[in-house]
């Protein structure tokens, strides 16, 4: 299209402004965008954003340049705006913006037509998709660090692409590129790399666009810039960086110990080229406070019903501290102790709560996630038994049945853990957490079901590859684990030391709080007599092993007091488990441990005189 046959582009000016006019020019930009003329007479806002200057280093120094050389300058016909004194031909639409504006802002949907078309339907259909975001790896290639000694200074980003013959057409197709990748690679390079290779030179060439953020790091800093012209192939005499694009790089990096945890999750997956358009909002407000961000958006007045989403994207993860409503409903004998395991979760976001049977460590656990999550759409629970495997915790292929034809194949199936992962990465689930209560978490082989998994329950800022997908993956950093282990079933010492410094552990068991008192506070609440706690109490005391001792839940029960209840619970739920623990060892277990046993231990109150 020749430069005439574009239309007319207008600019409306915030809060009411007036309009500013230019043109897209069909020559190229310095850095390969086309270029674009305001027109003499268009009004600019006077003011500029706190964060342009570092946001936007280039169009800050040409805008302060025209201002200096009086091209901008205060107008008479709008009091309180500049005015173009001459026509001004930018690099692109987006530099034109961002210079009429004094802020961050995408030219190609802010330049409208008459009509209200936006200027980006005009630059093909590449120039209208969405935004995105990229890493792109140069601090080693081949022992060299690009961004330091080129990337940097020049303003590029490159690619290597040392055996891609030259001619690529930009917008090329995935499947030539993998002929041309198998042509051009047969001897140098394995399956695997072919297939990496073909991914990256596909985004590189074909998915990046102009105004795509671009990142890298280098020297333990982040590097930001802005992608500003389309992709050009040399032949580079290292053959390092046959591959070109021009950047717009922000003048300052930052630090990457520094940087939100689900961004570093991101950075950590070891490809040369990597799509971060998930976190592209946590990219944007890197380095600004939440007043500068408002004040770029007010510069470009933002629908103020919409969240800025970079803002959004900061949204603090928040655990609600515990109440003493919920104490009191919970029978926990003190908030601070719930206040205590809210904290080892937010610490380590893993835990597992341990005693002996009947001490109510799922309903604690349940109880205590729907109240952190805010209710039981963030809770999942799931229950590991002996054969339960990776491939049903987290994902495998299991058959499926086709529903139109009815035959049955091997698909790939996400696991609990996915599935509740996926949904706590959800745009706006972030800040939210989300929980999985594992229950009987000792009664599985850990190792087997976690897999590398294991990996990312500590290192909750890295990603890995999955045995099956391939997807790169990272735990949310919005989900966390409670575990539930029951230490008559296996003892707590045989738990490896792996699960061991990956969990946060906290004892329910009838020898303390909040579980010893926990059968009194409830017979209390429902007006029943105290003698079920005495006999309770009367019975661990004769149980030696802490692990085997019997919790309160088996007496907290309507069916307990009915006429017979008691009785009735005790001789098939009680004394079989001491049976079993007792096996081989000739002791008389109803002697022992019987109802009648039992009542005669406890002292009985005095009887009162009758008069």
């Amino acid at each position: 299209m020749a430069a005439d046959q574009y239309p007319e582009f207008l600019l409306q000016l915030p809060n009411g402004g007036p309009i500013a006019r230019g043109q897209l020019l069909a020559d190229p930009g310095a850095r390969g965008s086309q270029r674009f003329v305001v027109a003499a007479g268009s009004a600019a806002r006077a003011e500029e954003v706190p964060s342009y200057a570092r946001r936007k280093p280039h169009s800050y120094r040409v805008r302060r340049k025209l201002i200096e050389e009086g091209a901008l300058r205060e107008s008479s016909r709008w009091s309180g705006w500049l005015e173009c004194s001459r026509d001004i031909e930018c690099s692109s639409p987006s530099a034109a913006a961002e210079i009429l504006m004094g802020c961050s802002t995408n030219g190609g949907g802010m330049w409208r037509t008459a009509e209200g078309q936006a200027l980006s339907a005009y630059l093909g259909p590449q120039s209208a998709s969405p935004r995105r975001a990229w890493l792109v790896r140069g601090s080693n290639v081949t022992g060299l660090d690009l961004v330091q000694r080129m990337w940097l200074p020049q303003g590029q980003v490159t690619l290597a692409a040392s055996r891609l013959r030259q001619g690529l057409e930009t917008g090329i197709s995935k499947e030539q590129l993998r002929t041309l990748v198998q042509e051009d690679y047969e001897a140098t390079a394995t399956y695997s790399q072919k297939q990496d290779l073909v991914e990256e030179l596909h985004a590189f060439l074909s998915r990046m666009k102009p105004g795509d953020t671009v990142c890298t790091i280098s020297g333990g800093r982040l590097y930001v810039g802005e992608i500003s012209g389309e992709v050009e192939q040399v032949e580079s005499e290292d053959h390092r960086a046959n591959l070109r694009r021009p950047v717009t790089w922000q003048d300052e990096g930052y630090a990457y110990d520094g940087l939100p945890e689900e961004l570093q999750q991101k950075l950590s997956i070891q490809h040369d080229v990597v799509e971060l358009t998930t976190v592209q909002a946590v990219i944007d407000g890197l380095g600004l406070t939440n007043e500068e961000l408002a004040d770029e958006a007010e510069a470009i007045e933002r629908d103020p019903s919409v969240e800025i989403p970079a803002i959004a994207a900061r949204r603090e993860l928040e655990l609600p501290e515990p109440t003493d409503e919920l104490a009191a409903e919970l029978l926990v004998h003190d908030t601070d102790w719930l206040r205590e395991v809210r904290d080892l979760l937010w610490d380590d976001r893993q835990l597992v709560l341990y005693g002996p049977p009947g001490t109510g460590k799922t309903y604690l656990a349940l109880k205590l996630a729907e109240f952190l999550g805010g209710g039981p759409e963030q809770v999942k629970l799931v229950q590991f038994h002996p054969s339960y495997a990776y491939e049903d915790f987290f994902e495998g292929f299991r058959p499926q049945e086709d529903p139109e034809t009815r035959e049955v194949a091997f698909r790939l199936t996400a696991g609990p853990l996915r599935e509740l992962a996926d949904l706590a990465s959800r745009e706006g689930n972030r800040h939210l957490p989300h929980f999985l209560i594992i229950d009987e978490i000792n009664r599985a082989n850990l190792a087997k079901v976690f897999g590398e998994l294991y990996f990312l329950l500590e290192y909750r800022n890295k990603s890995v590859r999955l045995t099956y997908s391939g997807d790169d993956f990272a735990l949310p950093p919005n989900l966390f684990v409670i575990g539930t282990m029951n230490t008559a079933d296996r003892s707590i010492a045989l738990v490896d030391a792996a699960m061991r410094r990956r969990f946060a552990f906290v004892e329910l068991s009838p020898r303390t709080e909040p579980t010893s008192g926990l059968l009194r506070r409830w017979l209390e609440s429902q007006k029943k007599s105290s003698e079920p706690a005495e006999l309770l109490d009367a019975l661990n005391a004769r149980i030696d092993d802490p692990d085997f001792r019997i919790g309160p839940s088996y007496l907290m029960k309507k069916g307990v007091y009915r006429d017979g209840g008691l009785d009735r619970t005790w001789r098939t739920k009680i004394l079989p488990l001491l049976e079993e623990h007792h096996y081989g060892e000739g002791i008389d277990i109803e002697k022992r441990y019987g109802l009648a046993a039992l009542r005669r231990s406890i002292p009985q109150p005095p009887e009162t005189e009758q008069v």
